[in-house]
């Protein structure tokens, strides 16, 4: 069996880019650190090397509870620092009696400098604060152009990562069953909801399956899969338990409370 059959085939190059990653600090003994990932892709780190016997990996995003977060692989001499994953911490200051900030308003306002989703990671937006986590690379060019985001005039001041405010999620394990493993049929259990109105809701882009918008409500769930319909909140497929006498699939899940 290869190694591509464990995943999507739409996750093959980044399969491939792991595997790359694998190899170069294998063969040269030096240190990779990546981007942000996503929680999928930081599963997905973790099956491919698995127990490598000279490649390890570590991940960061900060502090505990963060979802996105860097990986560091290594090898087996090197002793790896939180320092090693090269992170810097943003407040984000504006006038939170006069207007209001969102995660969304943050996002849309890193994404318009021109910056890709993979060099920050969480932001925390609680209450009248709100704080950002990004690559060090990038740190300075945050601090001088990152000025605005929705309808505030904000500014970013650098602090220690051991400030940030982190609620790690809660999960809550569920089974159920379905008559197949159709995006539409597996969400629609998951969130108690009708499958044509999450099959309308999908053919809109309000659905992710692995961090990915996907439009099609046709497309195959699998074990280790992370879902989430906008304004439902997310939820993984923990595993795939056989079928019932009625022809029916038992699923293991978790929803993010």
């Amino acid at each position: 069996m290869s190694i591509y059959d464990h995943f999507r085939p739409e996750e093959r190059t980044f399969v491939d880019r792991v595997l790359q990653w694998q190899d170069e600090v294998h063969e040269r003994y030096v240190p990779k650190l990546t981007d942000f990932l996503d929680p999928r892709e930081q599963d997905m780190i973790k099956q491919i090397i698995g127990n490598h016997p000279d490649v390890g990996v570590s991940f960061s995003g900060g502090v505990d509870g963060t979802e996105r977060k860097r990986a560091l692989l290594t090898p087996p001499y090197i002793e790896v620092s939180p320092d090693d994953f090269e992170l810097t911490a943003f407040e984000i200051t504006y006038p939170a009696k006069f207007v209001s900030l969102s995660h969304p308003d943050l996002l849309g306002a890193m994404m318009g400098l021109g910056l890709k989703r993979d060099k920050f990671g969480d932001i925390i937006v609680q209450d009248s604060t709100a704080q950002l986590i990004v690559a060090k690379e990038i740190a300075d060019f945050v601090k001088m152009n990152l000025t605005q985001a929705g309808k505030a005039s904000i500014s970013p001041e650098e602090i220690d990562l051991s400030t940030l405010r982190i609620n790690e999620a809660e999960w809550e394990e569920q089974t159920g069953t379905v008559s197949s493993l159709r995006l539409d049929t597996v969400l629609a259990e998951v969130y108690n909801l009708s499958r044509t109105k999450v099959a309308a809701m999908i053919e809109h882009d309000r659905a992710k399956l692995n961090w990915k918008v996907i439009s099609q409500p046709s497309s195959e769930v699998a074990a280790g899969d992370y879902l989430s319909l906008r304004s439902f909140g997310r939820s993984k497929i923990i595993s795939l338990d056989g079928k019932t006498k009625r022809d029916k699939w038992r699923i293991t899940y978790q929803i993010r409370k």
